[in-house]
């Protein structure tokens, strides 16, 4: 009876580590090469809804340039340059998008006094990179970025960064990791947590309740990719920005708690403001509310010096 008891045992087990071990590769191959949107879904989408003017976009000065990653890919960039000014503002979108999403953000800037760069994060749009990281890599693609922006516009002049999403989660992620070369951020809807963010989208979006499909998960993530997901925490570095920070988030946010956002504010030191809007999905703060967005924007500017 104790054998058969062992052997049955032992079978269970062994189902239970196949079926975590499939669980966990299936996960990480969710997470490396999450579906990206259509490039002209995205165009389409913009353009209908009148947040991208095909005319300025085919007619504003502008340079198409490239920056190569310190992690072994190009990346592509477009410098939007629709006025006389070296003040600058990277604009970094969110995953599954593009730059073309990043537009909205560049008009809205162009009205506050700034010129911007907009950019594919790797393995988006036109830019190189076999996998996504949410951060982990895209931070130091964001540092070569940054400085190539530098390059152009001198070391004088005003720059900030603007991101949404893992775009913000990103910001986040280089402005406390390196020597940051900007002089403001605005974060619109970032994690705080990457971990707990996948933990939240698995107990909201599938049956699975355990951490046991994350630990998996991180087991094929490091062999295969370099990286856990412990390693992508915006709140285990934000203490070292010292920069001023704008956070944005949408109350009705479902995808990204607004708690993230909250608690991200609160562990920032020094310069910052906060705007939680009551309308807005996930990354719709400004789709929502875009004349509360831009007034939200130009008070932050003005209220720390970067008015125009």
């Amino acid at each position: 009876m104790k054998r058969r008891f062992l052997y049955i045992t032992g079978i269970i087990g062994s189902i239970y580590t196949a079926v975590l071990t499939i669980l966990g590769y299936y996960a990480a191959n969710r997470l490396m090469f999450m579906k990206l949107k259509d490039k002209d879904l995205i165009l389409r989408r913009e353009i209908i809804a009148k947040r991208f003017d095909e005319h300025w976009y085919e007619t504003v000065k502008k340079e198409d340039f490239w920056v190569h990653s310190p992690n072994g890919y190009p990346l592509r960039a477009v410098f939007l340059q629709p006025l006389e000014t070296t003040r600058t503002v990277i604009i970094c979108h969110g995953v599954t998008e593009n730059k073309i999403n990043s537009i909205k953000y560049a008009r809205l800037f162009e009205r506050l006094g700034f010129n911007s760069v907009i950019y594919d994060h790797r393995r988006h749009g036109d830019s190189g990179g076999e996998t996504t990281s949410f951060g982990f890599y895209e931070k130091a693609d964001l540092q070569a970025v940054v400085s190539a922006v530098r390059n152009r516009i001198g070391k004088r002049a005003l720059l900030g960064v603007h991101g949404e999403s893992m775009g913000a989660a990103t910001t986040i992620l280089y402005a406390g990791t390196y020597e940051d070369e900007a002089n403001f951020y605005i974060v619109d809807c970032p994690f705080s947590d990457f971990s707990e963010q996948i933990l939240h989208i698995l107990r909201t979006n599938t049956p699975l309740r355990t951490s046991m499909t994350l630990r998996a998960a991180n087991f094929f993530l490091k062999i295969r990719d370099g990286y856990t997901t412990s390693l992508v925490s915006p709140r285990e570095v934000i203490q070292h920005i010292e920069k001023p920070m704008l956070f944005i988030h949408s109350m009705e946010d479902d995808f990204i708690l607004p708690q993230m956002t909250k608690e991200l504010f609160a562990l920032k030191e020094g310069n910052k403001m906060l705007k939680l809007f009551e309308k807005g999905a996930h990354a719709k703060s400004f789709n929502e509310n875009p004349e509360e967005y831009e007034y939200e924007v130009r008070h932050f500017l003005h209220e720390f010096g970067f008015s125009s």
